[in-house]
């Protein structure tokens, strides 16, 4: 009833820059919380950056004053600008989105994903 569609990920150097989108589509009434994750091969999936619908956020520890997350309530976009990448930032990012849909269920919906690869 939700969709999820995430672009921007590929391949960066080391100290490099990329940005993630993610667009929600479908049935929805309104959005509460918009939220990037991420999984690295073998490890579990972390909570990157967080941002509620009065733009409030909150940064994993590992990526705070690097990455910077916001969103267009307008188009129900996310965004994740990604500053100074390092290695270690190499994983699978997520969407994930909560609200409520116009039939007053809440719902929460993830991205199919997207590969970011820091390697030089």
């Amino acid at each position: 009833q939700v969709q999820l569609v995430e672009s921007g990920g590929g391949l960066v150097q080391p100290g490099g820059s990329l940005r993630l989108s993610c667009a929600a589509s479908g049935n929805i009434f309104s959005i509460y919380a918009m939220n990037w994750y991420r999984q690295a091969a073998g490890k579990q999936r972390e909570l990157v950056a967080g941002i509620t619908g009065g733009g409030k956020v909150n940064y994993g520890d590992t990526v705070l004053g690097r990455f910077t997350i916001s969103r267009d309530n307008a188009k129900n976009t996310v965004y994740l600008q990604m500053n100074s990448l390092k290695p270690e930032d190499t994983a699978v990012y997520y969407c994930n989105v909560n609200g409520r849909l116009a039939t007053r269920q809440d719902f929460g919906s993830w991205g199919q994903g997207t590969q970011v690869t820091v390697s030089s």
